[in-house]
């Protein structure tokens, strides 16, 4: 089994995640962002994740990538889908996801995940609906305001020395801590000790190294 990804990509880290807490054998393989031609030979458009499962099965929507490792379900995926539970986390998601990538992506694209060439070529193509990345930097502070809240509610819904809303790691979590985890990548930021030990508790749970591999 292969799989395709971005670093940085909240997408993408869903899989990681849920590839290390079912402690399955893969090989990962980065693209480069502005890479246009190898994602579309794989999978017809340029949309990652990917999987390769190795029998001919190719998948690209990380939702549908874990529910197809997950045969098990030991991320209590089925009672999850179609639940009132999965309106609400995807309101949540949506919420925490704008004022994260706006904090974030002019942060992104200076780490190691990144060359020149792909770094302006995901620049241009994120300027065109946040508007440019200096303004971005310039109202940091907007940002951070109206995340502050979102991460204060967030925290009641965490079980004490738990997850999200249960004493057992869940698809939930997953798909919380994979947009969450972009900001540890923002100088101006810092999580909550509360907050900051339930990502790691699901980092320890899926054996999740960030961008380790960028720095080695």
């Amino acid at each position: 089994m292969i799989l395709y990804h971005y670093y940085h990509c909240p997408f993408c880290v869903r899989v990681r995640l849920a590839l290390g807490f079912l402690k399955m054998d893969y090989e990962a393989k980065a693209f480069s962002y502005d890479d246009e031609e190898g994602p579309v030979k794989l999978s017809g458009k340029k949309m990652l994740p990917i999987v390769d499962f190795g029998d001919g099965k190719i998948m690209n929507e990380s939702l549908d990538i874990i529910r197809e490792l997950d045969q098990e379900d030991r991320l209590s995926c089925a009672s999850y889908f179609g639940s009132t539970e999965e309106v609400e986390l995807e309101e949540r998601l949506s919420e925490l996801a704008k004022p994260i990538h706006n904090l974030a992506m002019p942060h992104w694209i200076y780490t190691k995940e990144f060359s020149p060439e792909a770094r302006k070529y995901f620049q241009q193509k994120k300027e065109l609906k946040r508007g440019p990345f200096a303004n971005l930097i310039k109202n940091k502070e907007d940002f951070l305001q109206q995340l502050s809240p979102l991460l204060e509610d967030l925290e009641k819904q965490l079980q004490d020395e738990g997850f999200y809303r249960s004493d057992s790691l869940r698809i939930q979590d997953i798909l919380l801590a994979s947009h969450l985890w972009g900001m540890y990548i923002v100088p101006e930021f810092q999580f909550s000790a509360r907050l900051h030990a339930y990502l790691q508790s699901i980092k320890e749970a899926s054996n999740f190294h960030y961008m380790d591999d960028l720095w080695t």
